[in-house]
């Protein structure tokens, strides 16, 4: 049953304040509909109730609502998003809406926006890869079906290429159906447009995009992921498609998150976010994973910009506790013009050593991973040491390891915007660590070397 009001108290974009409303029992997060004075109908959503207070976010904002005119229809039901195989391949905005110039879609089911939680119980272990035909993240920093894997990123940093490629070649090495979704948060209009060209060249039908502009309305940006992730749940879940989800940009979220608090007038914590962001993180975060007696899957990897560079900033600090490891962009590679600049020594995914293999990858992929790590981080110390005592003075092994730094960096990490399947990223591996003395291969075992160790290599043939 719906009923209406027109006590509105105060408005403060994007939120409207209405007084205590006797004998209706009003709940926290269900639709209301306002209808201005010229009959134009928009849709909010009710943030909070207590008996002093209804609190109310307008979705299109509140330019043009007015005291006294203004009528707030409260109706019994949650936000919900029309989702249906159809989206695959079009465009939308942050509630659904498409913005392709395509027809309407024809929603199979009306989802709750928020989800439905997933037991613990059900929950099934993440097993099994995604292929981002990138070398750096699929051989050193695997990503897992079901997994939450953040790009911590800076300002400056072309995180937004590394995103499109990642959406671009994704795949699973199964016939097992696969989707990727997009969704931009905050994106400037020139942003918006890359992203579109990029997904058109490939001219995918596997994409769906969800677009919130930084000229949207700051109400959508904390829509927008859980439209997505509620579109991701229907695909994995009804539908047994694994999906993969891009959230871009996690910071410009979290901004949205602290502007609506100020306007609440909440007590701010760390750098003047509300004290329940942490807890709001993890119910976008914790939406991927498997479930068991489900063949499909939701896998994150959600874009935080660092302010000033600082990893330690409160938006990448807490999305750390929840999340499965990271990927660390380098401003020093980016700087040296290296694509993409993900630094491996600080990026590392957690759940990768239970899901490469014979079966998902390449029976040596474990052991490969370990040992371009080994000699990298040796490399860098040797750098190091070259810078005081000079090149003349170096052993040939060290010299071995400042040769393998130079073309692991240039030929390894700097592959472009090419896509590379995984047997040609360890194929490319195996020839840089053929650089080094067999003895030096430690973390590889001796059956490896003997299968896959290039004699003779020619560095210049390396790329």
């Amino acid at each position: 049953m719906s009923i209406s009001y027109a006590n509105i108290s105060s408005i403060m974009d994007p939120l409207v304040y209405m007084k205590p409303l006797p004998n209706h029992n009003i709940k926290n997060g269900s639709v209301v509909k306002i209808k201005t004075k010229d009959g134009e109908i928009r849709t909010g959503q009710v943030l909070t109730v207590s008996k002093d207070v209804v609190v109310i976010q307008v979705v299109e904002g509140s330019f043009g609502l007015t005291l006294g005119t203004t009528q707030v229809t409260f109706l019994d039901e949650v936000f919900k998003v029309g989702v249906s195989r159809e989206m695959m391949g079009r465009r939308f905005n942050g509630i659904g809406e498409p913005i392709d110039g395509g027809e309407p879609i024809l929603p199979e089911v009306l989802l709750d926006i928020n989800g439905e939680p997933m037991n613990p119980v059900t929950r099934d272990y993440p097993r099994d890869v995604i292929q981002t035909g990138i070398s750096s993240f699929d051989t050193l920093n695997t990503l897992v079906r079901g997994q939450k894997l953040p790009i911590f990123s800076g300002q400056g940093l072309p995180h937004n290429r590394l995103v499109a490629q990642i959406v671009n070649n994704a795949k699973v090495r199964t016939n097992e159906p696969f989707v990727t979704i997009f969704c931009g948060i905050g994106l400037l209009a020139e942003q918006a447009l890359y992203f579109q060209q990029k997904f058109e060249e490939r001219g995918s039908t596997k994409v769906i995009s969800f677009i919130n502009l930084a000229s949207d309305p700051t109400i959508e940006r904390l829509l927008i992921p859980k439209v997505a992730l509620t579109t991701a749940e229907f695909l994995a879940f009804q539908h047994d498609m694994h999906v993969l989800v891009v959230l871009s940009d996690i910071t410009n979220y979290a901004e949205a998150l602290r502007e609506i608090s100020n306007v609440k007038g909440e007590i701010p914590a760390r750098k003047g976010f509300p004290g329940y962001m942490y807890s709001d993180f993890a119910s976008i975060y914790e939406r991927a994973g498997r479930i068991k007696g489900k063949k499909g899957s939701i896998t994150q990897i959600p874009v935080i910009s660092m302010p000033n560079d600082d990893i330690t900033h409160p938006i990448p600090d807490l999305t750390g506790y929840i999340t499965e490891g990271q990927i660390v962009l380098s401003r020093d590679y980016h700087q040296q013009g290296l694509f993409p600049p993900i630094y491996p020594l600080s990026s590392l995914s957690r759940l990768m050593k239970d899901a490469i293999g014979k079966e998902n990858t390449r029976e040596d992929h474990a052991d490969l991973s370990s040992q371009l790590y080994a000699c990298y981080s040796k490399a860098l110390e040797i750098r190091e040491l070259e810078s005081i005592i000079g090149t003349e003075s170096l052993s040939e092994i060290d010299k071995q390891y400042l040769t393998f730094a130079n073309l692991f960096e240039q030929n390894f990490i700097n592959q472009g915007d090419s896509e590379r399947p995984f047997e040609k990223t360890f194929n490319l591996a195996w020839k840089l660590l053929s650089i080094m003395d067999r003895s030096e291969l430690i973390r590889v075992k001796r059956e490896f070397i003997e299968k896959y160790y290039v004699e003779n290599v020619d560095i210049n043939s390396i790329y």
